[in-house]
């Protein structure tokens, strides 16, 4: 019997938004005013990181599985930040405290530093609607 491969890994899901997060604070940093596009492209970066901290543990568990503790801990170390900033990136929208946004998404930028993604990408906008989307998620 052959083994059965997983293509939506966790892992493979991670990489995928932080990319998107990335192109999205680009096109944040880019933006004059806050309209609809503006919300839309912070409120995509909020919910990207809180489903970035939902695969944690999917990935972790792999690992203690095996008894590579260490390697666990330091991996949930590594990306804890992605939970608080989310909640709090997420409650400065919902007030219109745009300068945390700048500040957060400023910090975002920082532990993101090292990830390139060209400038002509095959993302497209997966941040549209998804201030809708917050609003929805946080009544």
């Amino acid at each position: 019997m052959s083994r059965v491969y997983n293509p939506d890994s966790a892992g493979k899901e991670r990489n995928t938004l932080t990319r998107g997060i990335v192109v999205a604070l680009r096109n944040l940093m880019k933006q004059q005013g806050t309209d609809d596009l503006t919300r839309d492209l912070a409120a995509y970066v909020a919910l990207s990181l809180a489903e970035i901290n939902d695969t944690i543990e999917a990935s972790v568990s792999a690992w203690e599985k095996r008894g590579y503790w260490v390697k666990a801990d330091k991996f949930r170390l590594d990306w804890e930040w992605t939970g608080t900033t989310s909640v709090a990136l997420t409650s400065a929208l919902l007030k219109d405290d745009w300068a945390t946004v700048a500040l957060t998404s400023a910090k975002i930028a920082q532990k993101l530093g090292s990830i390139t993604v060209p400038e002509h990408n095959r993302l497209g906008t997966p941040w549209i609607g998804c201030w809708k989307k917050l609003k929805e998620t946080n009544k």
